[in-house]
């Protein structure tokens, strides 16, 4: 897929077939993000790639806006160093897996923004990581209407040289 077509077709899915990921799709999931650039490429970033239903289980109960996480194959918990270009950093990690697992036929949904310290002691995170996000990953569980995103016209929110003066 080229990676046009995966940004303008991605969606958020949250409810995934009972079907595993091949190893090496998987690896292109956790390369991508390992692969992403960072502020003076300080790389303030960690993915625990959790696979092992059980612990899918109660991740998806600790984090409050992820019970899915429990449907999914994997799911990749963010863990980041505590400096000023971090959030940024693996936000774009998140972005560059999320665009990856698309492109190979594999949903995501971002979980959490912070407030996953349950999490950081599921997993044996040392005190100075925080957890970002939870990324669930598998196969949709029902097709997906790809490119149709409801989006506000790009004249409204793009802008030519100055603010007043809209993209056409």
């Amino acid at each position: 897929m080229e990676v046009f077509d995966a940004v303008r077709t991605v969606l958020a899915v949250r409810s995934y077939q009972r079907k595993s990921i091949p190893p090496e799709v998987t690896r292109r999931i956790v390369e991508a993000a390992h692969l992403s650039a960072s502020a003076s490429n300080r790389q303030p970033w960690h993915f625990i790639v959790v696979e092992n239903p059980a612990t899918l289980k109660q991740l998806g109960a600790l984090a409050r806006t992820g019970p899915n996480i429990a449907e999914s194959a994997l799911a990749v918990v963010v863990a980041i160093e505590q400096t000023q270009f971090a959030l940024s950093d693996a936000s774009r990690a998140i972005q560059s897996m999320i665009l990856t697992a698309w492109s190979e036929g594999v949903a995501s949904n971002w979980v959490g923004f912070f407030g996953l310290d349950a999490v950081k002691a599921a997993l044996g995170l040392p005190a100075d990581l925080d957890v970002l996000a939870i990324i669930p990953f598998g196969y949709p569980a029902e097709g997906k209407g790809q490119g149709k995103k409801k989006r506000k016209p790009l004249s409204e929110v793009a802008h030519r040289e100055r603010f007043d003066t809209r993209w056409s």
